[in-house]
């Protein structure tokens, strides 16, 4: 086998894991020797072993004068497991070949360094791009202190989220919820506005026959007007609001103590205010699912960096009924932002488009 086939084969095992590592990477390993695989590992979930722990522990002595396919830079810093850098030179393999640096500031070329001064040959670089892809929700928040957006709606095919008494279920197949359920799981918080919640009574979890993490379920809510049957209120998965400066924060804490509340310093909440809030918490990714108004003001200040659109073979028709992105349009076509698509597919007998605007953001 190449060395590229190698290093696809970590990637793979990385691949598998996306969703479950955050706060983490997603990490694969392979060890080879003499043209034989003898060692391999996935990181499965933070706290856990990292995939460099995982592949020379299979290895074992054999290590020695192995060579060593890994997605990321092997950590150089004591977190909740020991650094994987200096395992690799414990282990004393011959060669190292990473894919990519990792942008952690605790890491970010000192895991090389390492292992470089211990006389370890290392090549980075191998498929970069396919490596860089698998995490790029980690690397967008290392870079930014804030989380990537995911930007998701079902309309039909004409545009549209729901008819104009506010019904929307279902506009999309089963197996087009069931993908969404897949990407929710992927995502660190899921965010949606209080008036989504106040007409849909969502639930905002994964729902998958073999189960799935839940994201933190995230509310805009100005003044904190959530009413109490609502579904995001209860102990199925965590749940944050954000809410304005004039909201009883004090008094909802009294009533919910399980929920977080995030007050923001004015009551106009300005998103780019929230997300560097979410950041400040830890948020890596977020699943943004609406509503109408939402998703404008989002698009309005162009802070998504991909969206989802499943769009159903149905024609709704009608002025009055809920377009998937509200407010105001721009006078000029001139004036629209430009989205790049990045893939097409049928699911269910749905389309799902996933596009980012043209340039990144």
């Amino acid at each position: 086998m190449s060395k590229e086939k190698y290093m696809e084969l970590a990637i793979t095992l990385a691949r598998s894991t996306i969703g479950q590592t955050s706060p983490n990477p997603s990490v694969g390993a392979v060890v080879v020797k003499e043209g034989q695989i003898i060692g391999m590992g996935s990181h499965l979930k933070a706290g856990k072993e990292h995939a460099e722990v995982y592949a020379l522990d299979q290895a074992g002595d054999q290590s020695v004068g192995a060579d060593i396919y890994v997605t990321l830079e092997p950590c150089a810093h004591h977190g909740k497991t020991p650094p994987c850098a200096n395992l690799l030179v414990e282990r004393k393999v011959k060669k190292a070949y990473i894919a990519t640096v990792d942008p952690n500031p605790k890491v970010a070329g000192k895991g090389i360094e390492i292992l470089r001064n211990a006389g370890i040959e290392v090549e980075v670089g191998l498929m970069e791009e396919e490596a860089r892809k698998i995490n790029e929700m980690f690397f967008y928040y290392m870079n930014h202190k804030q989380p990537f957006v995911t930007m998701k709606a079902a309309m039909t095919l004409d545009g549209k989220i729901a008819t104009a008494s506010g019904d929307s279920k279902w506009i999309t197949s089963e197996q087009a919820r069931a993908d969404v359920h897949q990407e929710r799981a992927r995502h660190d918080a899921i965010l949606v506005g209080a008036n989504t919640v106040k007409h849909d009574n969502p639930q905002l979890t994964v729902r998958l026959p073999q189960g799935g993490k839940n994201p933190i379920r995230v509310i805009l809510s100005t003044k904190l007007s959530i009413q109490a049957d609502r579904h995001v209120l209860n102990h199925e998965a965590p749940t944050w609001i954000v809410c304005g400066q004039q909201a009883d924060a004090e008094a909802f804490q009294k009533k919910y103590p399980h929920i977080k509340v995030i007050q923001m310093d004015t009551d106009e909440m300005e998103l780019e205010e929230v997300l560097k809030a979410l950041g400040e918490h830890g948020i890596q990714s977020l699943y943004v699912e609406g509503g109408s108004r939402v998703h404008h003001s989002f698009l309005e200040k162009q802070l998504f960096q991909e969206c989802h659109w499943y769009i159903a073979p149905k024609l709704l028709g009608g002025a009055d009924a809920i377009p998937v992105i509200g407010g105001k349009s721009p006078s000029k076509m001139a004036d629209a932002l430009d989205v790049t698509i990045d893939s097409m597919e049928q699911v269910g007998t749905d389309i799902k488009i996933i596009a980012r605007p043209k340039g990144g953001n």
